[in-house]
């Protein structure tokens, strides 16, 4: 958790970078890859001997080359969406990445091709927040050496797809969800009714 926390904010921050027209260079990245990642693992309580954090961080460099290197380097992080089931429950959805026009993107650091259940279910909620968008999910496996970068467009969810995931995004929502005051809540919104509560689930 602690190698995918730096990664994620080392990305982040060099992505941004890109997006304005810079080329921060591998010194500083690998700077700020370190520092993020001494500090999860300080957040964590984890020792690693020194060695291990050595090779752990050019692994880090490894998935920042192989980032560049794709089709998601430099691009945007989309404003956060929130979809109401029911006008009860709210599901808060952000990908990691989008053209602004037509895709976005999930990235994962290990092969996440097929989806397990969990990416699948976030990506199913991603694509009922984002209903007009194609969805890619990029895997940059650190776990392969050189890092493997793979692609894969997701099918848009059928009617069966769409309503599973909204149910059990209800479902756990009424089970752990908190409490929030909707006019405090910043949109942009996307309404879907449960279809056994509704005809169809209809996304606007």
């Amino acid at each position: 958790m602690a190698v995918g926390k730096a990664i994620d904010g080392t990305l982040s921050q060099v992505g941004f970078q890109l997006h304005q027209g810079r080329r921060p260079t591998q010194t500083a990245t690998g700077a700020l890859a370190r520092s993020l990642l001494e500090e999860s693992l300080a957040e964590a309580a984890v020792a690693v001997p020194p060695e291990v954090l050595e090779t752990t961080l050019q692994k880090i460099q490894d998935v920042v080359r192989a980032y560049r290197a794709s089709v998601i380097a430099g691009l945007a992080r989309p404003r956060t969406r929130v979809f109401l089931i029911q006008g009860q429950v709210g599901v808060y959805a952000q990908p990691d990445f989008w053209d602004g026009r037509a895709r976005f993107f999930e990235m994962k650091s290990y092969r996440a091709i097929p989806p397990p259940p969990e990416v699948a279910l976030q990506l199913r909620l991603f694509q009922l927040a984002f209903p007009r968008l194609e969805a890619v999910l990029v895997c940059l496996d650190r776990h392969t050496d050189p890092v493997e970068t793979t692609t894969m467009v997701v099918p848009p969810p059928t009617t069966e797809e769409g309503a599973a995931a909204l149910r059990t995004a209800y479902d756990l929502g009424r089970e752990f969800g908190q409490e929030k005051v909707l006019e405090y809540v910043e949109g942009p919104f996307v309404h879907y009714a449960l279809p056994t509560a509704s005809e169809g689930t209809p996304g606007a």
